[in-house]
Formats: C-alpha cells, structure tokens, sequence
C-alpha cells in the first residue's frame, strides 16, 4: 500500500502542509494552475521558497495576498474564527483573534495565512465558498475533498459559536489565503496517488494566547472540536502548533494514526514554518510504502432515522451533504411507518468518533427528531490503485486485496464519467474500452 505518513510531532497547520506536498514532490506550476481553475488569480499568488530549520532545509510557502505585504513580515493576526452577527458576550461583533505569539500558523504564524487580514473577501461564508469550488474547473475528486474539509472547520466554529453554520461567517475559513490552503491540501493529496493517509498523534502545544478578548487557551476550540477523537499531545511548548485548518486537513484525510508504523519509505518532504520557535519549526511527511493485512476493522456507528415528509428532491439533498461531509455510507430504505404512511428510513455509517457531528447534521438536514446509534464494527479488505491507460484517456482501477492478491479491481466511475463527457459518447462505451484494455494486459 502506498501512503502518506505526518509526521505531526510539531502540530500541523496549511501552509506547512502545502510546502510538505511541494517537496515530496508536487510540481508548484501544476499546482498553481490547479488553482488558478478557482477564479482568483487576481487575488493573490503563490511564492514557494527553500528555508531551513535547526539544520533541516524544506520547501517554504508564502501565499502572497493582492495589495497586501508579503506573508512573512512580523506581523498581529488571527484564528480561523468565526464571525457573526451575534452577542457572544464578547463585547464586539466579530471574532478577528489578534494573537501575538511565536509559532505561528503552526499557531498561525507557522502560516502567516490564519490571520486577520481584512481584505474584500476575506469574510466569504461557507455558502460562497461552496459555490467557488462547484463553479470551478476543478476534478470531482479535489472538489469533493476541499468541500469535506470546509465543512468540518464550518461544523467547529458553528458549534463553538452557538449559531447555525448559515449564520456563521468566516474571517479565515473564507479569506483567499485559506481557500487556498485547503483547495492546495486537496489538489495535492490527488496528485500524489497514495492508496490511504497514516498520521502521528498531532502536538497541539498549550498555554495562553491574548485576543481582543482576552486570553483564550491553547489549543483553540475549534482546534478542539475539529480533532475530537483522534489521538493528540499537548504541552511540548507553551504556544499553538495546530491551527483549525492544519487539524480539517489531517483529520480528513487520516484513515489511521499510528506511533508505530510499519514501512518503507521512499521520499521524505519538510514544509518549514514561518517562525523560529523552540520546537523545530517543520511539518515532516514521508511518501512510504505500508504493509497491510487484507482487511482492517474499525469502530462505526449506523445512524438510522425514520422519515415521512420529505420530497425525493430533499432526501437527495441530504444524501449528498452527507456523503460530501465523510460519511462511510448514507442509503435509503422504503417503509411503511404507523398510520400505513409511507415513507423512508435513512441509514448512516460512519466512525465511532464522528457520531455527533453526523447527529448534528442529521438534524440539520432533514426532519426527523429522533435518531437511532447501532454501535458496530467495519469490517474492509486493503485496497490499491493502479492507473491503466487507454486510447481515450488513463483510468484509475480500483483493486481489492485478498491472501496478498488482487480479488478483484473496477475502473473509478468519476474517471469513466470524465472520460465520457470530455470525448461525447456514451458511458458504456468507455467501460467496454477499459474492459478491453484489461483483458489486453492480461
């Protein structure tokens, strides 16, 4: 199997992530044209650099906003709070955290990005966002992957907030430097390939910081809420190492962390921070090939609610916020519920960790008001890709594992679909090319 392993033992925030991807490997050009496809070139642009830290030298991410200074001066900035139009009891309307520490964007300044700039776009909610990665000519992949990781910052400062996610508003979650952050995470995960995502437990750090209302501990809460039930350290140093969106990133694409990890590595890539902090101030990820037994088992919940007055149209909906949201699986069930009423039960698994957040969306985006938790296991073969090419295009197979074999493997359906409607012909068609190719290479 081939993965990814962070190395978090500094924390993780976005930027380092972006340079960590860049010196494994991840072509700059490729990735500033995959940006470009957002529509928001005139706002900003992407510096990439070689810095070290305590000896160690790795590839360094600036991303440079419109009109503003260059990301590495010294500088007041921000969380990835939430703004809304409430009273918190904060005493003001906004939530722009002007922390003064040290390890930023690693606690901000890791990333000069999390910060309090207020440029034009810098509130964007999380419905404008949406918007932005739908419209754009990203893949299906990078955009389903760039949307789950909004929506799971979205979901943490909701709840940290006690406002619904349509009445938050977003400083940094919706500042171009955090789009970009997040899109770059996406675009470089599918660029790379790896068949699963391996983490180390995160170092959050600990402490104070002094906002504009007062101290607030480390780690923040949205941090707090964004890695509920994955595995973390606190205290190596008296500052913040994981911003909110270090932690989305990670904790959307780790299928499993590890202290221990059995591998191989192949290529190692450090994206180095923006401070000189006491900790080395770097984000360590290893390109590495992973021994697997042919299944795993995982902790999972099914959430079940029964429904009788909702449209197909809305069901549908909801089925697709779920699926974009990491769910495992969402299907529905006709039934007959009490008074002969037709209706539908909605089915949803996912980890034992995640329960509440899907409570919460459950809720949110249908009507029941009730909802069943089955506690259960998963039980999931190992799982490879392998690219086959063909004369309409390559097409990623999809291979399930059994006694150290290939079981079985199917084209990837987004691939497929890509390839029908970049070429204009029927689906099917594409599949009886692949098929030949496969039986070709046989």
């Amino acid at each position: 199997m081939r993965i990814l392993y962070y190395d978090c033992q500094a924390g993780i925030s976005g930027d380092m992530n972006l340079a960590a991807m860049i010196d494994l490997g991840v072509d700059p050009d490729f990735l500033r044209a995959e940006l470009s496809k957002l529509g928001l070139d005139a706002e900003f642009s992407l510096r990439v650099t070689r810095d070290a830290r305590n000896g160690i030298t790795g590839a360094r991410v600036d991303v440079e906003l419109a009109g503003k200074q260059p990301a590495d001066h010294d500088h007041r900035h921000g969380h990835s709070h939430a703004r809304d139009h409430g009273d918190h009891g904060h005493g003001h309307e906004h939530h722009a955290h002007n922390h003064d520490h040290g390890h930023h964007e690693h606690g901000h300044h890791h990333h000069a990005h999390e910060h309090g700039h207020h440029h034009d776009h810098g509130q964007r909610n999380l419905a404008a966002i949406e918007a932005i990665i739908e419209a754009s000519g990203l893949g299906e992949d990078v955009r389903r992957t760039s949307l789950a990781i909004f929506r799971r910052i979205a979901a943490a400062e909701a709840k940290v907030h006690g406002k619904p996610i349509e009445e938050v508003h977003f400083h940094e979650v919706g500042a171009v430097d955090s789009i970009v952050d997040i899109v770059g995470a996406a675009v470089c995960f599918h660029a790379l390939g790896v068949d699963a995502v391996w983490a180390s437990p995160v170092e959050l750090g600990g402490g104070f910081v002094r906002c504009a209302h007062g101290l607030i501990p480390v780690p923040a809460p949205a941090t707090v809420e964004i890695t509920a039930g994955i595995p973390t350290t606190r205290g190596a140093v008296q500052e913040e190492t994981a911003t909110p969106t270090g932690a989305a990133i990670l904790a959307t694409l780790a299928d499993r962390f590890t202290t221990t990890p059995q591998m191989t590595v192949a290529k190692t890539g450090y994206g180095v921070g923006h401070r000189v902090t006491k900790l080395p101030n770097l984000l360590r990820v290893h390109l590495a090939e992973a021994d697997v037994t042919d299944w795993s088992v995982s902790e999972a919940r099914l959430l079940q609610c029964n429904i009788d007055d909702m449209t197909a149209e809305l069901l549908g909906a909801a089925m697709d916020t779920l699926m974009a949201a990491g769910a495992m699986d969402v299907h529905f069930t006709p039934i007959i519920m009490k008074k002969n009423r037709p209706a539908t039960c909605l089915s949803l698994l996912c980890a034992a960790a995640e329960e509440g957040r899907f409570m919460e969306l459950l809720f949110r985006h249908t009507t029941t008001l009730g909802i069943k938790s089955l506690p259960l296991k998963k039980t999931f073969l190992a799982t490879t890709f392998t690219t086959l090419p063909t004369p309409l295009g390559p097409v990623r197979l999809k291979n399930a594992l059994l006694g150290g074999t290939v079981l079985r493997s199917k084209p990837e359906f987004e691939d497929c679909r890509a390839l029908a409607q970049k070429h204009g012909i029927p689906l099917t068609e594409i599949y009886a090319v692949v098929d030949r190719c496969r039986d070709k290479d046989a």
